[in-house]
This record gives structure tokens, C-alpha cells and sequence, in this order.
């Protein structure tokens, strides 16, 4: 059993979308365990958890089954899914069996809201390394979420004006949980 596994248990499993995803102490009263989670993915990997919650809000508005869109085939048939991404954080297969395997948690489902806050504390450690980005920075740790390390080192999200936005409004969600957890549970 792998150490994520024993952890997991009910921990975080599939429990509906939070009642005001827009204020994270109101996500933690109504998911006690998420907050648990969050915690314990923040000092794991020295990311902020206002940072990964807004990333899981912003990618999966907190559905544990989120998937994109599928393609049209003719304009009406549903074809496939336009990418591999699923779950809490709409990681993508080959990103989370590298997750599963470099971290040993291979019974980990990216449905499971204490593995996919891990994941999300996982991925961004990893961009602060290879990609020297400042842990508190939520713009720039989400384009490297959204284009991938290598991606955000070769700087593609330049030719898409359209996620500069996005992760701008990322960080600026991750800015308001912040300020919100520190008014829920100010430091004594």
C-alpha cells in the first residue's frame, strides 16, 4: 500500500461541488476534510494552499468528474474528449501517471480531492524547480501548469494572449482565498 493510499481514506472522496466556491472558509466548513488536505499539500510541497485551491476551482469548479468538451463530428455527434484531462485538478494522463509514479502513489485517482490537492502541490513543486518560478507566484505556476514545464520554458503561453487572462484570474482567485484564510483563521 502506498503512502497516499493509506492516507486515503474517505479522506476527500467524490463529494459534490461546494455550496460558495468562491470563499475557501466557506469550502472548509462544508468540507472539513478538504481542508486537511489542503494543509497537508501546502507543507508537503511548499505550495500555498489558496494556490491550489484556486487552481482546482479554476480548472474543475470542484467537480470531481470534470472532463473538456468533446469534439463535433459533423457539427452534432459527440466525438472524443478534446484531451486526456479529468477530475479535480484536469490532469492528463501521461502528467499523472508521471505523478503516480514519481511519487509511488499508484492507487491515487485524480477524482479523490486529497490526491488531486497533492497532485496540484506536486506539479507546481516541480515548476518552481525546474522552472526557478517563486512558490507564492500563482501567475506564472499556472501557465507552467497549463502549458507544461516545458512548454512554460520555452514561454508558448506568449502566443496565446487568452491564457495570459486566465492566469490572471488564477492568481487573483488564489490572492482572495488568501486573504480569506487569514480572516477565517488568522495566525495567534
Amino acid at each position: 500500500m502506498s503512502a497516499c493510499s493509506s492516507l486515503n481514506l474517505n479522506i476527500g472522496a467524490n463529494t459534490g461541488k461546494p455550496r460558495t466556491p468562491e470563499n475557501v472558509c466557506g469550502i472548509y466548513a462544508q468540507y472539513k476534510s478538504w481542508q486537511k488536505s489542503a494543509i497537508a499539500s501546502e507543507r508537503k510541497w511548499n505550495i500555498d494552499q489558496s494556490i491550489s485551491m484556486a487552481f482546482i476551482n479554476h480548472e474543475s469548479g470542484f467537480n470531481a468528474t470534470a472532463r473538456p468538451p468533446r469534439k463535433r463530428i459533423l457539427g452534432i455527434i459527440p466525438g472524443r474528449h478534446l484531451s486526456s484531462a479529468y477530475g479535480y485538478p484536469q490532469a492528463i494522463n501521461g502528467t499523472w501517471t508521471l505523478y503516480q509514479q514519481l511519487t509511488g502513489y499508484s492507487r491515487a485517482k485524480r477524482t479523490n480531492f486529497n490526491d488531486a490537492i497533492d497532485f496540484v502541490g506536486w506539479y507546481n513543486s516541480r515548476s518552481v524547480r525546474l522552472n526557478k518560478i517563486h512558490p507564492s507566484d500563482a501567475y506564472n505556476l499556472y501557465l507552467a501548469y497549463h502549458e507544461g514545464n516545458g512548454g512554460f520554458a520555452k514561454k508558448s503561453y506568449l502566443a496565446k494572449p487568452w491564457l495570459l487572462n486566465v492566469a490572471q484570474n488564477v492568481a487573483n482567485t488564489a490572492q482572495r482565498y488568501r486573504s480569506q484564510l487569514d480572516f477565517c483563521f488568522p495566525k495567534s
